[in-house]
């Protein structure tokens, strides 16, 4: 008998720091939900279709817990560009970064989520944490590694 699993997960750590002396105001390291519509989005890939890669990730206030049906963040404050600083196929992992440069996403944010879009688009992966106060004056980077396996 076979017996195979296949699960995604994600890992992410935000950092945040203030821009002017480089000073690292918080640190963190968490795991978020793969919703329905990011598995949805990784078959329809493997099906050669023509969905936009994931490029953005996306910060918020909402506190809701993270479900399976979540297309969007609760309440969505910024969303930057993000570079993919590796994709091992080897490993079956993608790692994305993102910094929110001083004056983008701030406030006591909770919430942060891949996008494909930087509007709207689909989600691939959502999660919620303990809120991160980035000051107007902070930067702040999430790194997020997506592992299939």
């Amino acid at each position: 008998m076979i017996n195979e699993t296949f699960a995604v997960k994600g890992d992410l750590t935000i950092v945040v720091k203030d821009s002017a002396t480089g000073e690292i105001k918080d640190q963190r390291e968490l795991k978020n939900l793969v919703v329905t519509s990011g598995k949805t989005y990784i078959a329809s890939r493997m099906a050669a279709a023509s969905a936009a890669v994931m490029g953005w990730i996306g910060v918020g206030t909402s506190s809701t817990a993270p479900a399976v049906g979540d297309t969007a963040l609760g309440t969505e404050v910024a969303r930057v560009a993000t570079t993919v600083s590796g994709g091992t196929p080897s490993t079956n992992t993608v790692t994305y970064v993102s910094t929110f440069p001083a004056g983008t996403g701030t406030g006591a944010l909770v919430e942060a989520g891949i996008f494909n879009s930087n509007t709207s688009g689909t989600m691939l992966s959502r999660t919620t944490f303990a809120v991160v106060n980035k000051g107007a004056a902070d930067e702040m980077t999430i790194t997020w590694t997506i592992t299939v396996g």
